[in-house]
Order: structure tokens, then sequence, then C-alpha cells
């Protein structure tokens, strides 16, 4: 008798932390379609796609077209799931979905292609600025190679 309950209560707390995990992912799907995560997917695929067709000018545009048709914003949606799991509490996910829901949320999400872009322009001219520091910095200690 012992031993049927304690198997008993075992599968009912399977059951309970499989249906708390299942919440989970739905609620972490739910976060990253509210992030807009599979746009920016789909977005960077067709970036690395016109990088493909620029350097492979020969192959046709059907070859392109059907490979696109073969890319699921849902696979890599699938594979960052378990790092949000990972890191964030079920109760972090629902803070987080309250905020993209919110006015300045949505805000953050509209805009965050925008300030991505600048930022990395930003970056690129700090980097910029850091070598030629660097190379000044060198012919001044004559440290340079002629």
């Amino acid at each position: 008798m012992k031993k049927s309950l304690l198997i008993l209560s075992f599968c009912i707390l399977s059951l309970s932390a499989n249906a708390q995990n299942t919440s989970k992912t739905e609620k972490i799907n739910q976060l990253m379609e509210l992030m807009g995560s599979g746009k920016m997917a789909i977005q960077m695929m067709n970036q690395m796609m016109e990088s493909f067709k620029s350097s492979y000018s020969k192959v046709n545009d059907t070859f392109w077209e059907d490979f696109k048709k073969e890319i699921k914003a849902e696979d890599i949606t699938n594979m960052i799931i378990p790092i949000y799991d990972k890191y964030y509490t079920e109760s972090d996910i629902d803070q987080l979905i309250a905020f993209y829901n919110s006015p300045i949320g949505k805000k953050m999400i509209a805009t965050m292609p925008q300030v991505m872009q600048e930022s990395m322009v930003a970056g690129q001219a700090w980097g910029k600025q850091i070598s030629e520091k660097v190379i000044a910095k060198l012919k001044e200690k004559d440290n340079l190679e002629k």
C-alpha cells in the first residue's frame, strides 16, 4: 500500500512539474512573440541570404527562394526557449510580458531596430577612434614599425 501511494505521489508531482514547465514555456513563447523575435530572426536570415547571393552570384534566384521557404522562425524560437527558461523564473517572464505589453515596452519594441542600427554605427565610430588613438600613441612612442 505504501509503495502504491509513493508511486502515485511521484506521478502526481511529475505531472504537476510538467504542467508548470509547459505553462512557463507557453509564457516564454508569448514573450518572444511580443518582442518580435521571430520577425527579427527572419530579417537576419534575409540579410544573410543577400550576402550569400552576392557571394554566389551564379546561383539562380529560384534556389534562394526555395531555400528561404525551408527556414522557419519557430526553429530559432525553440532553440532560445531553454535559454530563457534557464535564466528567468516564471515570475520574471510574467513581469517581462507585462512590461512589453505596456506603452513604453511597445515603444521599445517599435524603436529597437533603429536603436540597434544607430548603436552599431556609434560602436564602429568608437572603435575607429580607439584604433586611431592607439596608432597615434604608438607613433608618439616610436613603437610603430615603419
